[in-house]
């Protein structure tokens, strides 16, 4: 009798924590929308995005994330084709394959609306598949390539994985092993990819992969490799501290056989073709993460208002509001430069140390808000809650997508203070 008290006691705890972090995700996308008209790279078509964005969000997709964080996957061709039958699959992709043509701006107001999302593997896995694995697709691939691959994955009827890094190079893209040898007509693929988002659920890989040649950053090209091809071994899946309901695999290949008609743009120029990719890819990761920041603020601010401790409110020391009032300045800086970065990005400049450096302080403040929200719980802050799923997920910032030590050295290349560099 005492035991199930207990547990039910446990379980209207459990539904409370929640229910109070979904009270202030409400308060902050209002308040995120207003940000978003003080920019003006961003109008009320951006905001109308989001806010369809935002009601499939509610009604499909938030209702099931504690069933597939506890199951450890969630049904990606379901939740893709949910989104993928709205719209926001192909955002800034071209019509003529389903998307809607719009402008990179329009992506990011979609990755930021997919801080909605109460948990970080699923916002992930769909940055994956729009601004990871497809942007060199649509940019460079041949009309033939792009019908095949890029519609039915902005359609959502395909889920699309990247395959860039290795069991032996992860940051060290020019050192990847994984080789396309060429055989009549063919590519004869031989190697293994690490860290796979996606990667048991997948219907194709962008896969980076060495086509011949000396020189590292010239003998590599991206190529699209349906994942259902004989020689294609994806049954290992890597268990992780966090991102849990999003799934990872290591691929292997062993004498795969795919036709030369699958490669993306030009033979060599892969590593050119993920760089660019690679800024996508960073700018969609540090506007995914700032509602989730701010709503572990929110939450513990509500905590700490309730919660007492030697005879008032935890909130009411100093150390605790002043706390609260810093991370907040230092998300809304962030978004800044974002914002800003997305700007100039629109104009046609070069934004790889910008985005390096929002990228950079994008990791470290998920590691720095949730730490600091963290202790503020107490107790309370090593259980099951909003607070420690976002400290599990959000250390996943500062190394996917190039660690924090990478993107310093690009932002060192560019400074001119790399030893033997000239500024």
């Amino acid at each position: 009798m005492l035991t199930s008290r207990i547990s039910q006691s446990c379980r209207v705890t459990s539904q409370n924590v929640f229910r109070r972090f979904q009270s202030a995700q409400a308060r902050l996308a209002e308040s995120s929308i207003e940000s978003m008209r003080e920019e003006n790279i961003f109008t009320e078509e951006h905001i109308a995005l989001r806010q369809s964005l935002r009601k499939i969000i509610e009604n499909e997709i938030n209702p099931h994330v504690e069933q597939w964080e506890n199951e450890k996957m969630f049904p990606a061709h379901r939740v893709m084709k949910i989104l993928g039958s709205n719209g926001f699959l192909g955002v800034n992709k071209p019509v003529e394959y389903g998307g809607l043509g719009l402008d990179f701006s329009y992506s990011i107001a979609v990755a930021e609306e997919l801080g909605n999302i109460d948990c970080g593997g699923i916002p992930m896995a769909i940055g994956v598949q729009t601004d990871m694995a497809t942007p060199a697709l649509a940019r460079f691939g041949s009309d033939e390539l792009r019908k095949h691959f890029l519609a039915p994955t902005i359609s959502g009827d395909y889920v699309a994985c990247l395959g860039v890094s290795e069991p032996g190079a992860g940051s060290d893209v020019a050192n990847i092993t994984t080789t396309a040898v060429k055989d009549g007509d063919d590519f004869i693929i031989n190697g293994a990819k690490m860290w796979i988002t996606s990667g048991t659920q997948a219907d194709w890989m962008c896969l980076l992969a060495n086509t011949g040649g000396e020189k590292a950053f010239f003998n590599k090209s991206l190529i699209c490799l349906p994942l259902d091809t004989k020689g294609v071994d994806r049954t290992t899946k890597i268990e992780k501290i966090g991102m849990h309901s999003s799934d990872t695999a290591q691929v292997f290949f062993e004498d795969v056989r795919i036709p030369q008609k699958y490669l993306i743009g030009d033979e060599g120029q892969g590593f050119t073709y993920q760089m660019l990719q690679f800024q996508e890819e960073r700018l969609f990761g540090v506007a995914s993460v700032l509602l989730g920041l701010e709503k572990c603020i929110a939450y513990t601010i509500d905590y700490c208002r309730e919660r007492k401790i030697f005879g008032k409110p935890i909130l009411d020391n100093q150390v605790v509001h002043f706390r609260m009032a810093e991370l907040a300045t230092e998300i809304e800086l962030l978004r800044s430069v974002l914002y800003r970065t997305v700007g100039k990005f629109l104009d046609g400049q070069d934004v790889t140390k910008r985005a390096s450096m929002a990228k950079l302080k994008g990791g470290r403040l998920c590691r720095e808000v949730s730490d600091s929200c963290l202790q503020y719980l107490g107790g309370s802050g090593f259980t099951h809650n909003p607070v420690s799923r976002t400290f599990r997920d959000g250390r996943l910032g500062s190394i996917g997508g190039g660690a924090d030590e990478v993107m310093l050295s690009i932002i060192c290349k560019y400074m001119g203070t790399l030893p033997g560099r000239k500024k």
